[in-house]
């Protein structure tokens, strides 16, 4: 037999076992070691002792958010409001008067002053439309400009618009209050999507990432447009879709069907699809932000008298939206952060399940963020994934401890108890939330460290190999795509990324920096 290509002169952590090579044919690993190397080979590379591991895959990410927020004002990096205003006001002076300005990624919890206000931002921008977008997505300030034109008489249930002392907005919208912007910015234009794509494309290529389940499309809070599928198949007919995409379905888009029952047009459910784009859960939230003081929580937030946070929707309708699906046979993924949403989310699987009992579900918590000691069990008792994000602790560390006070700090982003209590862990980063770069990730995954230094549940610290076998395997099975992803094993899709270090050592863990990227056994990404 002779195979399309063998990468050879490796060090191969295959997810089961190391190697030093391996063979493609077709897309596909065929072989591995001694027997790779002795194939006929159309092509032979010699990878210099590169460390390769299987692609990583983020199992939860905004890839459309991402790749179109690369042009927004970028204000992560701010660390007073009068920097927030400053940088709107130097962009300003670019743009012509009337249009809109986007800020995106400022953290209330790093800078000096708290939240931007509608007045400030009248003050850096008078003559434009202005909206910042909160790094954790949950919220929005606006200024006077826009909140001119929001129909505040008529607040979705599950947000706020926040008002001053003297009952006056302050141009912040939370949670499903967002969605009073609609009128002015939905749909997003089905080419801007495409083309927030492929820059995505681009960015997760050059860090080792070859797969991604996109955390809401369609409709709801993150969604960008009712076709946004249609923007993932142009994306990938005109070859600027460079990883594979599981994109998960807001719940709003789910309806009334005949004989189904509940879903979407023609039928479609989880599944549907093939290598390269396929439909996943359906997609919920339950609350809101640890970080902003949304998530429902079953105790106030330190130092915040009567601050519970609250649930995007009534707990009665959050129950019943799981049971139809799950019913109707769909993956679910629900949203919840909140130690309280996390224990409505675990109530209304367990009855989806009782009622209706179904083997190999893989429903799963999305961030699962606040966790008590007693539901851990319960949790892997019912057959649930939870998807945590192991860099929120650094980049967003210190404003968590700051939310929770130190008596619940070790429930937060649980990782090294819910593997040992039987769950499968995928891994994933909630991107543009945090830096999405994979290493980054499986760094604060060992080390658990805020920005600020603090050890941040040491407890839950797992081991470079543990925090690798999430980012492949773990985030594969939470696809059901393990039979051809997460681990380099004969038959399955040759995706993999070359490393300049050992990833499953701690030591050489920082220092590790990707080589190259290959999709289908080809190298699509090779650093300068």
């Amino acid at each position: 037999m002779q195979v399309d290509a063998v990468y050879e002169n490796a060090r191969v952590w295959t997810g089961e076992s190391r190697t030093d090579a391996l063979a493609v044919l077709h897309g596909r690993v065929v072989a591995l070691g001694d027997d790779a190397r002795e194939l006929s080979a159309r092509r032979r590379v010699d990878l210099a002792g590169g460390f390769v591991v299987p692609g990583f895959h983020d199992a939860h990410n905004h890839m459309a958010w991402y790749g179109m927020g690369l042009d927004d004002v970028p204000l992560g990096a701010c660390r007073s409001v009068a920097e927030v205003y400053d940088a709107i006001a130097a962009r300003a002076r670019e743009l012509p008067p009337g249009g809109w300005i986007i800020g995106s990624g400022y953290d209330q919890n790093k800078l000096d002053g708290g939240h931007p206000t509608r007045h400030g931002l009248d003050r850096a921008a008078p003559e434009h439309l202005v909206r910042l977008k909160h790094t954790s997505g949950h919220m929005t300030v606006v200024n006077s400009r826009v909140l001119d034109q929001l129909d505040l008489a008529n607040i979705p249930v599950g947000g706020d618009v926040v008002t001053d002392d003297h009952g006056s907005p302050t141009g912040l919208l939370r949670e499903q209050a967002q969605l009073l912007l609609r009128p002015l910015t939905y749909p997003t234009p089905l080419e801007t999507v495409v083309r927030g794509l492929g820059r995505a494309s681009e960015r997760y290529l050059s860090e080792g990432i070859t797969s991604v389940q996109e955390a809401g499309v369609g409709g709801g809070l993150v969604g960008e447009t009712p076709a946004e599928v249609a923007a993932y198949q142009l994306a990938r007919d005109r070859g600027q879709l460079g990883v594979r995409a599981t994109v998960m379905v807001a719940s709003s888009v789910l309806h009334d069907l005949a004989d189904v029952g509940f879903g979407i047009d023609l039928g479609i459910r989880s599944g549907l699809g093939d290598e390269w784009l396929r439909i996943g859960p359906m997609k919920l939230f339950a609350d809101g932000s640890l970080i902003g003081r949304t998530a429902a929580m079953h105790d106030d937030f330190a130092n915040d008298p009567g601050n519970r946070g609250y649930f995007q929707v009534p707990e009665d309708e959050l129950a019943e939206t799981i049971l139809r699906a799950h019913r109707a046979g769909w993956q679910i993924a629900t949203h919840a952060i909140g130690d309280r949403a996390v224990t409505a989310v675990l109530d209304a699987y367990e009855a989806a399940l009782a009622a209706h009992p179904r083997a190999d579900h893989r429903h799963r918590i999305e961030h699962c963020g606040v966790l008590r000691p007693q539901e851990v069990s319960k949790l892997a008792g019912l057959g649930l994934i939870p998807s945590p994000q192991g860099r929120f602790v650094n980049e967003i560390g210190d404003g968590m401890r700051a939310a929770l006070g130190p008596e619940r700090e070790g429930w937060c982003y649980r990782l090294r108890s819910v593997l040992d209590a039987g769950c499968v862990l995928p891994a994933s980063s909630d991107r543009p939330v945090v830096n999405g770069a994979p290493l980054l990730g499986l760094n604060d995954m060992v080390q658990r460290r805020t920005a600020a230094g603090h050890e941040f549940g040491p407890g839950e610290r797992l081991t470079p190999e543990q925090a690798l076998r999430a980012y492949t395997y773990g985030s594969a099975y939470a696809a059901f795509r393990e039979h051809e992803l997460g681990t380099l094993s004969p038959g399955k899709l040759a995706d993999f990324v070359v490393l300049s270090a050992d990833p499953t050592v701690a030591e050489s863990l920082p220092e590790a920096r990707v080589l190259a990227t290959a999709v289908a056994g080809e190298i699509v990404y090779e650093e300068d």
